[in-house]
């Protein structure tokens, strides 16, 4: 072979090499995040009363970010629900929590202290609206609660925003029209069978395990809240436009359904932080709520809802800056 033709390859040698370097460099940067480093620190994360739905998310969760944030020592603590729960965000003593957004939007109309720093992280999953009745209840309807002892959910509850707000939209006076009790999940559902309650509310994803266990040696039924009690909610304006109307599905409470689908309302859930929050901690802490989907669902079906292609929506608020990170980099 000529001394010209040999250049000539080795050239071409060198030229194909680079090449692949090349290729093998862009296509190591896209799959390897350089540059991301694990973050560290602490994190509370407020939950929700004891055998509701936000604290058996919320322990399950609290494994999956040990496992993807390592260096992060992570607290949870219980709390009334959503309206305490952005209470403890805005003042610092939470880092994240779960909320509905027609809480979320109420606290901000009703301008409460840091209501502005208020930051969405993930749209999870729907709450629905639950009305629990003895089978034996003369109440068909939320109009028949006059003059009932009704548990109405915690003071700080979503629960008790959405309960009150019902009543209000079917001609009852929440304060004077019937005897409200203000307990939670943890203690209506005995009260309800002992008869220290002639009814009661609860908002939570499906199944709530409490109520599935009082369906199992109680007879209950699940009263229907119509779609047109939306329309008379949405009438009102503000917050209450984050209410749809919805079906509870026929195996939600086999027994308490009889496997007849009931209508009801529903609410979205969200992921809430501030904007105090560190952005890498803030996205990998919504990493881990979108990765680990499919393994707290076999536990917490609500979970299995929690969509990355909706997760992002996160209405009333603004997404934090690490969670926005986190959304441009995940591929659907």
């Amino acid at each position: 072979m000529f001394p010209g033709t040999l250049r000539t390859s080795r050239r071409r040698a060198l030229a194909a090499a680079a090449a692949l370097l090349v290729v093998l460099g862009l296509l190591a940067w896209w799959l390897v995040p350089f540059g991301r480093t694990s973050p560290s620190g602490e994190l509370t994360f407020s939950t929700g009363s004891r055998s509701g739905v936000y604290q058996r998310y919320g322990v399950l969760l609290e494994k999956a970010l040990a496992e993807s944030m390592p260096d992060v020592d992570i607290e949870l603590r219980t709390s009334e629900g959503s309206q305490q729960n952005l209470a403890r965000l805005a003042a610092g003593e939470a880092d994240f929590t779960i909320a509905t957004a027609d809480a979320v939007a109420t606290y901000k109309r009703d301008g409460l202290p840091g209501a502005e720093r208020l930051r969405g992280c993930a749209r999870l999953y729907d709450d629905y609206v639950h009305l629990i009745v003895p089978r034996s209840s003369p109440v068909k309807s939320v109009a028949d609660l006059r003059g009932k002892v009704v548990g109405v959910g915690q003071p700080g509850s979503g629960v008790r925003l959405v309960a009150d707000r019902l009543m209000t939209a079917a001609g009852l006076d929440p304060r004077h029209d019937i005897t409200p009790v203000p307990a939670g999940i943890d203690s209506m559902p005995g009260r309800l069978e002992s008869g220290g309650l002639d009814a009661f509310f609860w908002s939570g994803g499906l199944p709530t395990n409490t109520v599935r266990e009082l369906s199992e040696r109680f007879e209950i039924r699940l009263v229907p809240l119509e779609p047109e009690l939306v329309g008379k909610l949405h009438a009102t304006g503000g917050s209450t436009s984050y209410y749809r109307s919805a079906v509870m599905p026929a195996d939600a409470y086999l027994k308490a359904q009889g496997g007849v689908p009931v209508p009801t309302v529903a609410v979205a859930n969200l992921l809430v932080t501030t904007d105090r929050a560190d952005p890498a901690l803030t996205e990998g802490f919504t990493r881990a709520v979108i990765d680990s989907r499919d393994r707290i669902g076999k536990t917490v079906h609500p979970a299995q809802l929690v969509d990355l292609r909706t997760a992002v929506y996160t209405e009333p608020l603004p997404l934090h800056e690490g969670a926005r990170r986190y959304y441009r980099s995940a591929k659907p």
